[in-house]
């Protein structure tokens, strides 16, 4: 079974969605998933993971609402506050939806100081007792108090999001480091997404990613990679059929069930659909 592990859908508001910016119109509309059910079936895909884009409880439930009249959204990422006090009866709350997998903070948003923020960690923590996983969305200046983040999560099910977006082009140092420290945990995941956006969206190409992707599938190897669209925001770089044609063409070499791991089963086996 083929699943995009990531991807959003919004009713776009100006005032709520303030991220999308000016320079990012092509975005600024609604994407529901009548939009993107063709394009899963014109490219084989049996479902998705619906992930939040805003941190807001009425967002995870948009997400539930949406995945209960749309049999493509296998798994919703949704996202609830990981310092609330309150934080065991909500999760129990989500623990009645069985569609919902996991949580997501946008920490790409936050300062370092909020990575060491004990009532964040201890939230992050509590999210294992319930079985439901967490996304990492940072940026590439965060890495090193993730690095830190992470060594508090033992337990937790975690994943990357967009190879914790490296600069694509620039120097890799820095980045190569932490995808080396964080592999060599094997509950940590990574999605392969992402890269187009991380690119010049008018002038990337295929070749520019290769040293990005290699470098994750030999650290992760094949069994902790998972393709995700982060449809509609690839539109920005890229067509849904461009951004996933640079991820087939790269593992086209590999065996057939080294490819059937990256483009669903791992997510399956991670998200638990």
């Amino acid at each position: 079974m083929r699943i995009d592990s990531h991807q959003h859908f919004w009713i776009y508001n100006a005032q709520r969605d303030g991220w999308i910016t000016d320079a990012m119109r092509a975005i600024q509309r609604n994407f529901i998933p009548e939009d993107l059910a063709p394009l899963l079936a014109q490219h084989k895909f049996q479902g998705c993971v619906a992930v939040q884009a805003d941190q807001s409880m009425d967002e995870t439930d948009f997400l539930i609402q949406l995945a209960e009249r749309n049999a493509i959204i296998r798994g919703v990422v949704g996202w609830v506050d990981l310092c609330a006090p309150g934080l065991p009866e909500k999760l129990q709350h989500y623990k009645h939806k069985p569609i919902v997998k996991g949580f997501r903070h946008v920490l790409q948003a936050e300062p370092e100081a909020f990575f060491r923020n004990n009532a964040f960690i201890d939230g992050v923590k509590t999210l294992a007792a319930y079985n439901f996983t967490y996304d990492i969305l940072i940026k590439a200046h965060q890495l090193n108090a993730t690095i830190e983040l992470i060594n508090h999560l033992p337990d937790q099910k975690l994943v990357i999001d967009h190879l914790a977006k490296p600069a694509i082009g620039k120097d890799r140092t820095e980045w190569t480091h932490f995808i080396k420290t964080v592999a060599q945990n094997p509950h940590i995941y990574c999605k392969l997404s992402g890269l187009v956006t991380e690119a010049d969206w008018h002038h990337w190409t295929p070749a520019g990613f290769t040293p990005y992707l290699e470098t994750v599938i030999n650290e992760f190897g094949t069994n902790r990679v998972m393709f995700g669209s982060d449809w509609p925001v690839c539109l920005l770089a890229a067509s849904y059929q461009q951004q996933l044609q640079v991820l087939e063409d790269f593992i086209q070499p590999f065996s057939e069930t080294e490819k059937q791991n990256i483009m669903g089963a791992n997510a399956i086996r991670f998200y638990n659909l």
